[in-house]
């Protein structure tokens, strides 16, 4: 039974979540805060293993909560904000501060909304967090590459080459980690991670800043290049088309797969299908159908605070287990070992 705190400063809310949550068997709500020091004392009291927490509050706003929680009691957190420019950056913000999930507080009431809030709420309770101090803001300038990269003009599979992410739970942290250890001559990457419309602009912004490669988020008819990795909007499915050195993305609508949308099945299938051993797939984070659909069950869990890490041959459609020993490496370590391993026998 996984049992959950709401905290939410509006009684209509804190209604709707509780009516919702309880409607699954496997979750039970415990309490009700409508401010983070009511929250605290209840933590305390009750030990939830799910948090659902507003950002906008009285008396202590949701991100200095979130970095107070997250340095002396972590619990998994599910950050509830609304689906604007501001509310999607302070969700980023909450992401950098601990959280594991965000969700849009903006869609129309009814079954998809509960149904994404347990979705979301499940997921965090099978994450692992850990104490952990706020992470500064990122500087506006872009960094330089990762020491002992050397860099080199693209040539061969490394010019033509794609890297296609999956990401879901804990994405945004693994993403900036994986990422900003990168040269800028990384093959082209295309990235799916699970998150509501408008919060994707704000991760690819956010990950801009991270490192040498431009991140950003993906647009129809984009041109996938080495130096460059783009992010599936939160509501669009992101193909890959097109002839070796001339991919580009294509942006559909469409059903939900797996219950998400982006999907990062969609994703790998057609990378599959257009680059075939050009191909590379990383899967995050992640759980549920969709990913174990994608790997026919294989599953790799890795002993970070992100897990699991998994390489994958689309064209063959066999997952590469990591060694345990880079499975241990701190995950900028690990960006550089997907760089360096990626195209070792380039052609």
């Amino acid at each position: 039974m996984i049992r959950v705190l709401i905290v939410d400063d509006s009684p209509v809310v804190r209604s709707l979540f509780r009516v919702g949550l309880s409607g699954d068997p496997e979750i039970e709500v415990i309490g009700e805060a409508p401010d983070p020091y009511v929250a605290r004392d209840l933590i305390v009291k009750l030990k939830p293993d799910v948090l659902t927490l507003d950002i906008e509050m009285p008396r202590m706003d949701g991100l200095t909560f979130l970095s107070k929680l997250m340095k002396h009691f972590p619990v998994p957190t599910v950050v509830c904000s609304s689906l604007t420019r501001g509310g999607s950056d302070k969700a980023m913000q909450a992401l950098s501060c601990g959280a594991v999930e965000v969700m849009s507080k903006n869609q129309e009431v009814g079954r998809a909304m509960v149904n994404e809030l347990v979705r979301k709420v499940k997921a965090a309770a099978a994450s692992r967090v850990v104490a952990r101090t706020p992470v500064p803001a990122p500087s506006l300038v872009r960094q330089k590459p990762a020491v002992g990269i050397t860099l080199a003009t693209p040539t061969g599979r490394m010019a033509r080459g794609i890297i296609a992410v999956g990401s879901s739970t804990g994405g945004p942290e693994a993403l900036t980690r994986l990422l900003a250890p990168l040269p800028a001559v990384t093959p082209g990457m295309v990235i799916v991670q699970h998150m509501p419309p408008m919060f994707t602009a704000s991760l690819a912004e956010r990950l801009d800043r991270q490192g040498a490669m431009e991140v950003r988020e993906a647009k129809d008819g984009d041109v996938i290049q080495p130096g460059l990795a783009l992010v599936a909007p939160g509501d669009r499915h992101l193909l890959v088309q097109g002839r070796p050195g001339h991919y580009r993305v294509v942006l559909k609508d469409g059903p939900r797969v797996g219950l998400h949308k982006p999907a990062v099945e969609v994703l790998f299938r057609s990378v599959a299908k257009a680059a075939g051993s050009d191909a590379m797939g990383v899967i995050l984070t992640g759980m549920g159908h969709e990913l174990l659909t994608v790997h026919h069950g294989h599953a790799d869990v890795g002993e970070d605070q992100v897990d699991p890490f998994l390489v994958q041959d689309l064209q063959s459609d066999r997952a590469r287990r990591l060694s345990p020993d880079t499975r241990k490496r701190p995950f900028q370590r690990r960006g550089a070992f997907l760089w360096t391993s990626a195209w070792s026998n380039d052609r």
